[in-house]
């Protein structure tokens, strides 16, 4: 960074304790001497999943002067439950410590305004630096070189094995499962994400009849990398949608070969190609899939978007959605998604778990012969969940992972958070809860009368008989925990903070290298100052007589080496998304300062 403020770090508190640690608490003082490297994270967060991934080679290249500790911090109720973060933290091999903080005490101190965010703390005990959203870790690491060099020089920088202590391994068939499918020989086909493998298990749902995938993570004939969608093709293969590697894979029952169809093995940024040959086109945490309309639809979770990869063609190409995150219905070209993460194709519509949100929607032509358009059956925003049946306009689902088509024209959901099956009949409207005290729930398959569910945080595939009349439950509604910003009435000054990483610049050689969405939820929070732009600052008005909602916030900036003498320039593009809940109130701030990346000096 081109300068950097002398602030002290807060102290790392948080109720749920230590992870990875041995059961050893760390305070900053204990990891004074080295560059610490704060992840505010949460489990349901595929952006901040986009980040671990990012951090684990800077957390290799700089093991003996880098600690990076995870803060877990919870969005939705299931995430503030201690053993939940224990399972997330195992199933996505997080190899640091990570302080679980269910009441945002340590995310409140840092002033964190989104998941996910990094703060760079040096080895003195200052605060450096602080990015939110993705694509980061290029200037991290130059941060941390100039670190290194710096306290060395000074005598500051202390080397050495850094905290982590890795959990005791478990022995289970399972681990952490994603999807299901029923190949035709009555036999089961799971993803078994956090062994980065397939299992076929015998119709009884837990014989192992064989495993596909060497278990190390890779994109080779031989490998997969957290693998989660599966998909019976009309041919009798399977497609998978191989998350982490952002990759369309197909695997043949019968010969055992395994192909990429689409995807590069790079991750997708804005900018990047929405179609064309399928394995030349990136593709971002495709997280579920399903057969419909002689298309394979792709729940792209990574930018929140519906994708089609049409095999005879050979081709991919963008469904529905703009990558902006939230809940908005229309034409597939203008919807809004929040990581969809599930799908089931039934008839005339595709059934949708868009998991953020806590929604249950669906795609359909809206007409003959025309284009698609998006609808919502469950579901009100980012903000609002629970556990809740009755009418669907006012019914609660938790972080839904997974929907399935049952043979009467409604759908089965996997209320993943709330280890429940709900079920929702479009014939009623209601919404009703057909079990509970499954564990995450992820996805599950139709078999005759019975359905088989994937309790993903049980290791196992659970048969149970689909009853004629729903459970009973308590009815519980929940906000997210996140304490709404106040802010003046009338004018509102939005500022995203962005500042180069050392060495790079912002890239204008083909015009501007920044880019700004805002709009608001309810719409009429914002009396002007929605839509886009190039400038990362605007004059927002408030409206009158609207006391609160929500700003969505989506920005992006370009930057590129600065070194004259260098043909060809690396780049780099850094984004996020901020949800922000304001009251307005008399006495509430002016400006609202939000950072891609630097320090927020305003």
């Amino acid at each position: 960074m081109a300068s950097r403020a002398r602030v002290r770090a807060p102290e790392l508190i948080g109720k749920g304790g230590w992870l990875n640690t041995g059961n050893k608490d760390l305070t900053l003082s204990d990891l004074r001497g080295r560059i610490v490297v704060l992840d505010f994270w949460t489990f349901c967060c595929v952006n901040c999943l986009h980040v671990l991934d990012e951090l684990r080679e800077l957390e290799e290249r700089h093991r003996d002067t880098v600690v990076i500790i995870g803060v877990h911090s919870p969005k939705f109720v299931h995430e503030a439950e201690h053993q939940a973060v224990v399972d997330a933290v195992e199933r996505y091999g997080v190899e640091h410590p990570v302080l679980d903080d269910p009441e945002l005490a340590t995310w409140k101190q840092y002033a964190v305004r989104a998941w996910p965010t990094l703060v760079v703390i040096d080895p003195e005990g200052y605060v450096v630096a602080q990015h939110a959203g993705e694509g980061h870790a290029h200037a991290i690491e130059k941060l941390v070189e100039e670190l290194e060099d710096e306290h060395a020089a000074k005598g500051t920088l202390r080397r050495g094995d850094g905290p982590y202590v890795p959990p005791e391994p478990v022995a289970t068939d399972l681990r952490f499962p994603g999807k299901a499918v029923r190949l035709p020989g009555d036999s089961f086909l799971v993803s078994d994400t956090t062994r980065n493998q397939l299992v076929e298990l015998a119709a009884d749902g837990e014989r192992v009849l064989r495993r596909i995938g060497t278990g190390e993570r890779g994109l080779t004939p031989d490998s997969f990398n957290e693998p989660q969608g599966l998909a019976l093709l009309p041919d009798g293969r399977v497609a998978v949608a191989d998350t982490v590697n952002h990759a369309l894979r197909v695997f043949d029952p019968a010969s055992g070969a395994l192909e990429t169809v689409a995807g590069t093995g790079k991750q997708w940024w804005q900018g990047s190609p929405t179609s064309g040959p399928a394995r030349e086109v990136d593709l971002s945490s495709p997280w579920d899939l399903a057969w419909w309309q002689d298309r394979l639809w792709i729940a792209m979770a990574g930018v929140h978007q519906l994708w089609t990869w049409d095999p005879a063609a050979g081709t991919v190409a963008v469904a529905a959605g703009t990558t902006n995150e939230g809940l908005v219905d229309g034409p597939a070209a203008e919807a809004w998604f929040a990581q969809p993460s599930g799908l089931a194709a039934a008839g005339d519509r595709l059934w949708i778990a868009d998991s953020e949100t806590s929604a249950v929607r669906w795609v359909e032509r809206s007409a003959p012969g025309d284009g698609y358009v998006v609808r919502t059956a469950v579901g009100t925003g980012l903000f609002d969940f629970g556990h809740r049946d009755g009418a669907a306009d006012q019914a609660l689902l938790q972080h839904p992972l997974g929907v399935t088509a049952l043979p009467d024209g409604s759908v089965a959901i996997a209320d993943t958070y709330n280890h429940a099956l709900r079920r929702f009949d479009p014939a009623t409207g209601e919404v009703t809860t057909l079990a509970t005290d499954l564990r995450e729930p992820s996805a599950a398959v139709l078999v005759d009368d019975d359905i088989v569910v994937v309790e993903s945080a049980r290791h196992r595939l659970t048969r149970l008989r689909l009853p004629e009349e729903a459970v009973r439950v308590a009815s519980v509604a929940h906000r997210t925990q996140r304490a709404a910003t106040e802010v003046a009435p009338g004018a509102l000054r939005l500022e995203v903070v962005f500042q180069a990483p050392a060495g790079q610049k912002l890239d204008t050689r083909y015009g501007p290298s920044t880019r700004l969405l805002v709009s608001a939820t309810p719409p009429e929070l914002l009396a002007a100052g929605a839509g886009a732009g190039t400038d990362l600052a605007r004059d927002l008005v408030l409206a009158d007589g609207v006391t609160e909602g929500v700003l969505h916030v989506s920005a992006m900036a370009a930057s590129c080496d600065d070194a004259p003498d260098i043909e060809y320039p690396a780049c780099h593009v850094h984004q996020q998304d901020w949800g922000v809940p304001v009251e307005i109130a008399e006495g509430g701030v002016a400006r609202l300062g939000l950072v891609l990346a630097g320090l927020d000096a305003g």
